[in-house]
């Protein structure tokens, strides 16, 4: 937590308790006696960064074999060489953080992160790993998203999310600075949905753009979503010492305490959106973007509304390539199954 962001009332609004230990301390067996109460069990490996801690990653993995339990890892990538082949090829999906080409990604996160990244995922594929491997990008300062996804995908990156780093700390709101970032924001999304589509025509595929796949996918089923995350309803976090919360952002805030992994309850407590969400036009498509952001509140309306800005132009931008879509289906040149997704698995959906 920065700095300034003691002063941001969030005390008044919730009771933290952050007794929990820094390192690990869930035991395999009890994991695996709480995943065996869930039908179709998914793990994400999540942190900080959970290749910190590669023994207890194995300790669980050893705990969980011959199970139904599927795992994912969301990763910096920085360590994925140290963890053992066998159960690097075990975890489906990784999500890796890239936040565009190397100049970008170098730029946010340190010289020689993208080569890094690039030469672990290089090994772990030539050491037979065939999942899943979404580039997830953190969008902060930079409108340009279009141009970094497109760098990403010359790199050979066929999955991409990105998350708007905006609304999760009440220090870094600027009126002006971010309505200046969400006009051109808005239009580098409007580039890429039409690089999008130029894309399924061209290479008859549909690349997984995650906050276009998932819009695009219940447009044409004509369904509506809940929280796109699944937090606090379809997916929880758990802590260090076992307790089991809504969103790992929470970690610390006693009031989305949900369970914990000893006394095994049959359901866990649910949370959901409140509030003004509810009554949004675009809800149901939206599906209230961010639990955290949604009880928090950490900007003041007008800045939400401007995060409100970039989510109603997303959706609008996938209704406007609809008609498109509908048309290369019927040609066939890529086929409906191309939108299906896991959900839940790590990728927001709503930037």
């Amino acid at each position: 937590m920065q700095p300034e962001e003691f002063d941001n009332k969030l005390k008044e609004k919730f009771k933290f308790d952050f007794s929990s230990p820094v390192k690990s301390e869930v035991n395999g067996k009890i994991l695996r006696k709480f995943l065996e109460k869930d039908k179709e069990p998914v793990l994400v490996f999540y942190g900080g960064e959970p290749l910190l801690e590669i023994d207890k990653i194995n300790e669980i993995m050893r705990a969980l074999k011959d199970t139904k339990c599927k795992f994912r890892m969301q990763t910096n990538g920085l360590l994925l060489d140290q963890l053992d082949s066998k159960n690097i090829n075990r975890i489906g999906k990784i999500l890796v953080s890239l936040d565009g080409g190397k100049e970008r990604t170098d730029f946010n996160r340190g010289k020689g992160t993208y080569e890094k990244v690039m030469k672990n995922l290089d090994y772990i594929k030539r050491k037979g790993y065939r999942g899943e491997v979404v580039a997830r990008m953190t969008i902060s300062g930079f409108p340009d998203v279009g141009e970094q996804v497109a760098n990403l995908v010359d790199a050979g990156f066929l999955s991409v999310h990105w998350q708007l780093d905006a609304g999760f700390y009440s220090s870094d709101f600027d009126k002006n600075k971010f309505k200046e970032f969400v006009k051109k924001y808005n239009q580098e999304i409007s580039e890429l949905a039409d690089y999008w589509i130029q894309d399924m025509k061209a290479n008859a595929r549909v690349l997984k753009f995650y906050p276009f796949l998932a819009i695009m996918d219940d447009l044409l089923e004509k369904r509506t979503t809940r929280l796109r995350c699944g937090a606090g309803e379809n997916g929880y976090a758990i802590t260090t010492d076992g307790k089991i919360i809504a969103c790992p952002i929470m970690n610390g805030i006693v009031d989305f305490e949900a369970g914990d992994l000893f006394s095994l309850p049959e359901r866990l407590k649910k949370f959901s959106i409140k509030g003004r969400c509810l009554k949004c036009e675009d809800y149901g498509l939206c599906g209230g973007r961010c639990l955290y952001w949604n009880y928090s509140r950490l900007w003041p309306e007008e800045g939400d509304d401007l995060i409100c800005k970039t989510v109603k132009h997303l959706i609008k931008e996938m209704k406007r390539v609809l008609p498109e879509i509908i048309e290369l289906l019927k040609k066939g040149t890529i086929q409906k199954k191309d939108f299906d997704y896991e959900k839940y698995f790590g990728p927001e959906i709503i930037p």
